[in-house]
C-alpha cells in the first residue's frame, strides 16, 4: 500500500509584504509622534491658562507687603484679604457690596431684556409669518459690522443728551443693543426645529398669539433661552468699556470699574485687588458650569435640525 505524504510548501515573502510591514511600522510611529505632540501642546496650553489664575490666587493669599516676593508658594498664606473685601475694610472697598449689587442689577436686566426682545422678535418673524420679516433680522445683524468700541463715544453723547449719564440704565441700553441681534439669530435657527403644526392646532382650539407664545413657544425654546441667557449674563458681567465711560459715581459703579480704581494710588494693594477679582469671578463661573450642557445643546440644536 503506497502512502502519500503532503508537504506544505513554504510561503514566499516577497517585496510587497515587506513594504507593507514597513508602512505599518511607519504609520504606528507617526501615530505615536502625533499623540505625543498633541499631549505636549495640551500641557503647554494648560500651563499657559492656569499660570495667571495661580498668580491671582497666590497674590490674594499674601500679606500686603509680600506680593513682590519670588516665592512659588506664599510663605504665610492668609485669608485676611478676603475678609477685608467682605467687610469693606479698605477705603477703595467702602462701596463694594453696593457696586456688586449694581453689577447684578445690570446683568439681570440685560439678560431679561435680551431674552424678551429676541424671543418676541423671533416668534413674530418666524411663527406669525410677518411679511418681509427677514429684513428685520438681517438689519439687526448688520449692527455687528461696526465694532462696539467704535460706538462708545456716540453712545456716550446720546446718553448725556437724554440725561442718562452716570445711570445704570445707560449701560443696560448699550449692552442690550449689542446682544439682541445675536440672540434673535439663535432663536430663529432653533425655532425652525419646532413644528409649525403645534401653532396651527392651538389656533384651531382658539388660542391667541400671546397664549401660543407663552404656553407653546417659550417652553419648547427652553434650551435656547438658557444658552442665550447665559451668554447675555456673562457679557454684561464682564463688560468694562461702556461701564467705565457711562458710570462715574462710586455708588453707581460696577465692580470691574471699581477694580480699576485700585491702580490710581501710588501703592496699589494687589492682594485686595486679587481677592476682589476672585470673589467677583465666582458667580459667572458657577453659572457657566451649571448650564454648560444646556448652552451647547441650545446653540447647536437649531443648526442640526434646521
Amino acid at each position: 500500500m503506497s502512502m502519500r505524504i503532503a508537504v506544505s510548501e513554504p510561503v514566499a515573502v516577497g517585496p510587497r509584504s515587506g513594504s507593507a510591514g514597513r508602512r505599518g511600522r511607519v504609520a504606528r510611529r507617526w501615530r505615536y509622534a502625533n499623540s505625543a505632540g498633541i499631549a505636549v501642546l495640551y500641557a503647554v496650553m494648560l500651563v499657559w491658562t492656569l499660570t495667571p489664575l495661580y498668580n491671582i490666587v497666590m497674590i490674594a493669599l499674601e500679606h500686603e507687603g509680600d506680593v513682590y516676593g519670588n516665592n512659588i508658594l506664599p510663605v504665610q498664606p492668609s485669608l485676611d484679604s478676603f475678609w477685608v473685601v467682605f467687610t469693606q475694610g479698605y477705603w477703595y472697598l467702602e462701596h463694594f457690596w453696593h457696586q456688586f449689587g449694581n453689577t447684578v442689577f445690570i446683568a439681570g436686566m440685560v439678560t431679561f431684556l435680551v431674552l424678551l426682545i429676541a424671543s418676541m422678535t423671533s416668534f413674530t418673524v418666524g411663527r406669525m409669518r410677518l411679511r418681509n420679516g427677514w429684513l428685520i433680522t438681517n438689519a439687526a445683524l448688520l449692527t455687528y459690522v461696526i465694532p462696539a468700541s467704535f460706538l462708545a463715544i456716540p453712545f456716550y453723547l446720546i446718553m448725556n443728551r437724554y440725561g442718562l449719564a452716570n445711570n445704570p440704565w445707560s449701560v443696560i441700553a448699550a449692552l442690550v443693543t449689542f446682544a439682541t441681534p445675536y440672540a434673535i439669530f439663535i432663536f430663529q435657527e432653533y425655532g425652525r426645529s419646532i413644528p409649525i403644526e403645534l401653532d396651527e392646532s392651538a389656533r384651531i382650539d382658539g388660542a391667541s398669539p400671546l397664549h401660543i407664545y407663552l404656553r407653546i413657544y417659550l417652553p419648547l425654546m427652553a434650551p435656547a433661552l438658557v444658552a442665550v441667557g447665559t451668554y447675555a449674563l456673562l457679557l454684561a458681567w464682564n463688560e468694562y468699556l461702556y461701564q467705565f465711560l457711562l458710570l462715574s459715581d462710586k455708588r453707581n459703579m460696577t465692580v470691574p470699574v471699581a477694580l480699576a480704581q485700585f491702580l490710581n494710588s501710588d501703592q496699589a494693594p494687589w492682594n485686595y485687588m486679587m481677592a476682589t477679582a476672585i470673589i467677583y469671578a465666582l458667580p459667572p463661573l458657577a453659572t457657566y458650569y451649571a448650564f454648560r450642557h444646556r448652552m451647547s445643546s441650545g446653540l447647536t440644536m437649531g443648526g442640526v435640525k434646521g
